[in-house]
């Protein structure tokens, strides 16, 4: 068995003598073409550079791989932060209608819950839930498409615990806000491909600082875990211009629920003044007795 861990691309330099005529053809395709070999099927692949599909199976085993599903696997890894807008706009082109769009989306994204649900690691979801009860400041940092991810956790965090700031871009720098953190204190980093540099940095800034670090990623080769004490992974895989956060919410939404879960009285308190502000107010359309 071949060492799988180490870099596809010179996995297959490195095993390019070995292979047969068919496979050099599907290595030569895959070394300057990863991109878009990536989100190939085994069938897709083997027309595309003339073999048989059972060909792009064998090649898959040669180089030390389960199957053809492992290696394309290890594509998206390689390509996931690589890969630009231009690019993923390219991969859209097999789409052929909208409802083609609209059917291979939304399964795509029940696919990346289900992916997510399977493994999760529980006992790290549970700890996570703890730590954020028990935190003396929260700071959600997320930029970029993860901002929607990082302001939605921080307003119903917020609501429920009361001591949560988002970290956001705008009139002071990251850092400015991030400055009077210290031990006791937890910060919630949410980067997701690309992963957004200024996270990942910001992330190793609080962790010099003594803070309790939580990534939201996508898996254990996202470069916030270098820095993170804790990881929760969500799928986000999209093979287009935009990132799926569908899996991700839907993370972030378990743990609002798991932590109100534990402060019930605390919740009920807070939502039974709320809504008191919020009729006064008229925070919320509603219809009176006549239906206006």
């Amino acid at each position: 068995m071949k060492d799988v861990s180490k870099n596809l691309i010179k996995l297959i330099s490195s095993s390019f003598s070995e292979l047969s005529k068919g496979q050099k053809l599907i290595a030569q395709f895959i070394t300057t073409q990863y991109d878009k070999a990536a989100f190939m099927t085994a069938a897709k692949l083997g027309e595309r550079v003339g073999v048989s599909e059972s060909t792009v199976v064998r090649f898959a085993i040669a180089l030390g791989y389960e199957g053809y599903p492992e290696l394309q696997k290890a594509l998206q890894e390689l390509i996931k932060t690589k890969l630009t807008t231009v690019q993923r706009i390219e991969m859209t082109s097999d789409y052929k209608s909208e409802d083609d769009v609209f059917r291979k989306i939304l399964k795509s994204d029940m696919d990346n819950i289900r992916t997510t649900l399977e493994e999760i690691d529980a006992k790290a979801y549970e700890r996570v839930v703890d730590i954020l009860l028990n935190g003396r400041k929260i700071y959600v940092v997320g930029l970029r498409t993860s901002t929607v991810l990082a302001d939605f956790l921080g307003f119903y965090l917020n609501l429920v615990l009361g001591n949560v700031q988002v970290v956001s871009q705008g009139i002071s720098d990251i850092y400015e806000q991030l400055f009077n953190i210290d031990k006791g204190d937890v910060v919630v980093a949410i980067s997701f491909p690309r992963y957004s540099r200024k996270t990942v940095e910001a992330m190793g800034f609080v962790k010099s600082k003594g803070a309790t670090t939580i990534a939201i990623t996508d898996g254990p080769l996202s470069p916030l875990l270098n820095y993170a004490d804790f990881s929760l992974f969500a799928k986000s895989n999209m093979a287009s211009f935009v990132d799926s956060l569908v899996a991700p919410l839907s993370l972030i939404n378990a743990l609002i629920i798991a932590v109100s879960l534990k402060a019930k009285d605390k919740v009920t308190d807070i939502f039974e003044r709320l809504e008191e502000i919020w009729g006064q107010y008229n925070v919320y359309s509603n219809k009176d007795k006549n239906g206006v």
